[in-house]
Protein backbone atom coordinates (compact mmCIF):
# COMPACT_ATOMS: atom_id res chain seq x y z
CA UNK A 1 0.00 0.00 0.00
CA UNK A 2 3.01 2.28 -0.31
CA UNK A 3 3.54 2.55 3.45
CA UNK A 4 6.87 2.22 5.24
CA UNK A 5 6.67 0.22 8.47
CA UNK A 6 8.48 2.08 11.22
CA UNK A 7 9.82 -0.33 13.83
CA UNK A 8 9.97 1.92 16.88
CA UNK A 9 11.12 -0.96 19.06
CA UNK A 10 14.27 -1.23 16.96
CA UNK A 11 14.97 2.44 17.65
CA UNK A 12 14.88 1.84 21.41
CA UNK A 13 17.07 -1.22 20.98
CA UNK A 14 19.55 0.92 19.07
CA UNK A 15 19.53 3.50 21.87
CA UNK A 16 20.15 0.84 24.51
CA UNK A 17 22.89 -0.72 22.39
CA UNK A 18 24.61 2.62 21.79
CA UNK A 19 24.46 3.56 25.47
CA UNK A 20 26.05 0.26 26.49
CA UNK A 21 28.74 0.70 23.85
CA UNK A 22 29.57 4.07 25.42
CA UNK A 23 29.79 2.49 28.85
CA UNK A 24 26.73 4.20 30.31
CA UNK A 25 25.24 2.92 33.55
CA UNK A 26 21.71 2.07 32.40
CA UNK A 27 20.48 2.13 35.97
CA UNK A 28 21.47 5.79 36.31
CA UNK A 29 19.45 8.49 34.53
CA UNK A 30 22.32 10.95 34.95
CA UNK A 31 24.77 8.55 33.29
CA UNK A 32 22.35 7.82 30.45
CA UNK A 33 21.64 11.50 29.78
CA UNK A 34 25.35 12.30 29.69
CA UNK A 35 26.12 9.39 27.35
CA UNK A 36 23.39 10.45 24.90
CA UNK A 37 25.57 13.38 23.82
CA UNK A 38 27.39 12.32 20.70
CA UNK A 39 24.97 9.49 19.88
CA UNK A 40 23.18 10.03 16.56
CA UNK A 41 20.37 7.62 15.69
CA UNK A 42 18.82 7.68 12.23
CA UNK A 43 16.65 5.48 10.02
CA UNK A 44 16.87 4.58 6.33
CA UNK A 45 14.89 2.18 4.13
CA UNK A 46 16.53 -0.03 1.51
CA UNK A 47 15.19 -0.95 -1.94
CA UNK A 48 13.07 -3.70 -0.36
CA UNK A 49 11.50 -1.18 2.07
CA UNK A 50 13.30 -2.78 5.01
CA UNK A 51 14.14 -0.44 7.86
CA UNK A 52 17.76 -0.03 8.91
CA UNK A 53 18.66 1.76 12.12
CA UNK A 54 21.98 3.60 12.09
CA UNK A 55 24.02 4.67 15.11
CA UNK A 56 26.49 7.38 14.15
CA UNK A 57 26.17 6.21 10.55
CA UNK A 58 26.73 2.50 11.30
CA UNK A 59 24.00 -0.04 10.49
CA UNK A 60 23.24 -1.85 13.76
CA UNK A 61 20.28 -3.99 12.63
CA UNK A 62 22.16 -7.23 13.33
CA UNK A 63 23.66 -6.10 16.63
CA UNK A 64 20.36 -5.07 18.22
CA UNK A 65 18.53 -8.38 17.75
CA UNK A 66 19.92 -9.96 20.90
CA UNK A 67 18.46 -10.58 24.38
CA UNK A 68 20.97 -8.11 25.81
CA UNK A 69 19.85 -5.38 23.41
CA UNK A 70 16.23 -6.07 24.33
CA UNK A 71 16.99 -5.80 28.05
CA UNK A 72 18.97 -2.59 27.50
CA UNK A 73 16.11 -1.13 25.46
CA UNK A 74 13.67 -1.74 28.31
CA UNK A 75 15.97 0.05 30.75
CA UNK A 76 16.67 2.97 28.42
CA UNK A 77 13.00 3.48 27.50
CA UNK A 78 12.02 4.62 31.01
CA UNK A 79 14.15 7.78 30.81
CA UNK A 80 12.51 10.98 29.46
CA UNK A 81 15.78 12.06 27.79
CA UNK A 82 15.84 8.87 25.67
CA UNK A 83 12.17 9.15 24.75
CA UNK A 84 12.63 12.81 23.73
CA UNK A 85 15.54 11.91 21.47
CA UNK A 86 13.64 9.11 19.75
CA UNK A 87 10.41 11.11 19.59
CA UNK A 88 12.19 13.67 17.41
CA UNK A 89 13.54 10.87 15.19
CA UNK A 90 10.11 9.26 14.82
CA UNK A 91 8.49 12.54 13.84
CA UNK A 92 11.23 13.39 11.33
CA UNK A 93 10.85 9.97 9.73
CA UNK A 94 7.07 10.36 9.52
CA UNK A 95 7.54 13.69 7.75
CA UNK A 96 9.86 12.11 5.19
CA UNK A 97 7.99 8.86 4.48
CA UNK A 98 4.41 7.59 4.39
CA UNK A 99 4.63 5.46 7.51
CA UNK A 100 2.64 3.00 9.53
CA UNK A 101 3.72 2.67 13.15
CA UNK A 102 2.70 0.68 16.19
CA UNK A 103 3.34 1.20 19.87
CA UNK A 104 1.86 2.30 23.18
CA UNK A 105 1.84 6.04 22.56
CA UNK A 106 1.93 6.52 18.78
CA UNK A 107 -1.54 8.07 18.47
CA UNK A 108 -1.46 9.94 21.79
CA UNK A 109 2.11 11.30 21.91
CA UNK A 110 4.29 10.54 18.88
CA UNK A 111 1.90 11.39 16.02
CA UNK A 112 -1.12 13.08 17.63
CA UNK A 113 -2.11 14.56 14.25
CA UNK A 114 -1.93 11.32 12.25
CA UNK A 115 -4.68 11.04 9.65
CA UNK A 116 -5.67 7.57 10.84
CA UNK A 117 -5.25 6.00 14.26
CA UNK A 118 -6.14 2.40 15.00
CA UNK A 119 -6.38 0.85 18.47
CA UNK A 120 -6.11 -2.89 17.83
CA UNK A 121 -6.81 -5.20 20.75
CA UNK A 122 -8.20 -8.59 21.77
CA UNK A 123 -9.22 -10.39 24.92
CA UNK A 124 -6.15 -11.46 26.99
CA UNK A 125 -7.22 -15.12 26.83
CA UNK A 126 -7.37 -15.01 23.03
CA UNK A 127 -4.03 -13.19 22.80
CA UNK A 128 -2.54 -15.82 25.10
CA UNK A 129 -3.90 -18.62 22.95
CA UNK A 130 -2.42 -17.04 19.82
CA UNK A 131 0.94 -16.60 21.51
CA UNK A 132 0.90 -20.20 22.76
CA UNK A 133 0.16 -21.57 19.28
CA UNK A 134 2.81 -19.30 17.74
CA UNK A 135 5.50 -20.61 20.10
CA UNK A 136 4.40 -24.21 19.58
CA UNK A 137 4.52 -23.84 15.80
CA UNK A 138 8.01 -22.34 16.02
CA UNK A 139 9.16 -25.21 18.25
CA UNK A 140 10.26 -22.84 20.98
CA UNK A 141 10.12 -23.64 24.70
CA UNK A 142 7.22 -21.93 26.46
CA UNK A 143 5.18 -22.00 29.66
CA UNK A 144 1.65 -23.40 29.76
CA UNK A 145 -1.30 -21.45 28.37
CA UNK A 146 -2.58 -20.21 31.74
CA UNK A 147 0.87 -18.80 32.59
CA UNK A 148 1.10 -17.00 29.24
CA UNK A 149 -2.36 -15.45 29.78
CA UNK A 150 -1.39 -14.24 33.26
CA UNK A 151 1.84 -12.75 31.90
CA UNK A 152 -0.18 -10.84 29.27
CA UNK A 153 -2.56 -9.51 31.93
CA UNK A 154 0.36 -8.37 34.09
CA UNK A 155 2.02 -6.65 31.12
CA UNK A 156 -1.27 -4.92 30.21
CA UNK A 157 -1.55 -3.60 33.75
CA UNK A 158 2.03 -2.29 33.73
CA UNK A 159 1.61 -0.71 30.30
CA UNK A 160 -1.64 1.07 31.18
CA UNK A 161 -0.26 2.36 34.50
CA UNK A 162 3.14 3.56 33.27
CA UNK A 163 4.05 7.07 34.37
CA UNK A 164 5.62 7.79 30.97
CA UNK A 165 3.69 7.06 27.74
CA UNK A 166 1.04 4.70 29.14
CA UNK A 167 -0.99 2.49 26.85
CA UNK A 168 -4.33 4.09 26.09
CA UNK A 169 -6.66 4.61 23.16
CA UNK A 170 -6.50 8.05 21.55
CA UNK A 171 -9.85 9.87 21.60
CA UNK A 172 -10.03 9.85 17.79
CA UNK A 173 -8.73 6.30 17.24
CA UNK A 174 -10.78 3.57 15.60
CA UNK A 175 -11.16 0.59 17.95
CA UNK A 176 -10.66 -2.83 16.34
CA UNK A 177 -11.41 -5.74 18.68
CA UNK A 178 -9.89 -8.79 16.97
CA UNK A 179 -10.98 -11.35 19.56
CA UNK A 180 -13.36 -13.09 17.17
CA UNK A 181 -11.61 -12.13 13.91
CA UNK A 182 -9.25 -14.15 11.74
CA UNK A 183 -5.96 -12.67 10.64
CA UNK A 184 -7.32 -12.19 7.12
CA UNK A 185 -10.34 -10.32 8.48
CA UNK A 186 -8.08 -8.01 10.49
CA UNK A 187 -5.96 -7.27 7.42
CA UNK A 188 -9.08 -6.57 5.34
CA UNK A 189 -10.46 -4.23 8.02
CA UNK A 190 -7.21 -2.28 8.42
CA UNK A 191 -6.59 -1.95 4.68
CA UNK A 192 -10.18 -0.83 4.14
CA UNK A 193 -9.83 1.91 6.74
CA UNK A 194 -6.58 3.11 5.16
CA UNK A 195 -8.21 3.29 1.73
CA UNK A 196 -11.20 5.19 3.16
CA UNK A 197 -8.86 7.67 4.80
CA UNK A 198 -6.90 8.20 1.60
CA UNK A 199 -10.08 8.63 -0.45
CA UNK A 200 -11.34 11.26 1.97
CA UNK A 201 -8.07 13.19 1.88
CA UNK A 202 -7.94 12.97 -1.90
CA UNK A 203 -11.45 14.36 -2.16
CA UNK A 204 -10.33 17.24 0.05
CA UNK A 205 -7.38 17.88 -2.26
CA UNK A 206 -4.59 16.78 0.09
CA UNK A 207 -2.31 13.76 0.57
CA UNK A 208 -3.07 11.32 3.37
CA UNK A 209 -0.47 10.56 5.99
CA UNK A 210 -1.49 7.28 7.64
Amino acid sequence: MGLQYMDTGAMFRAAGYALRQKGADLDSEESVEKALDGIDISVIYDSQNQQHVLVNGQDVNGAIRTPQAGADASKAAVYPCVRRKLLALQRRTAEKYDVIMDGRDIGTVVLPNADLKLFVTADPAERGRRRFLQLEKAGKPHPDLDTIIEEIKERDYRDTHREIAPLKQADDAVLIDTTHMTEDQVVEKVCGLIEECRAGKKAAGSRASV
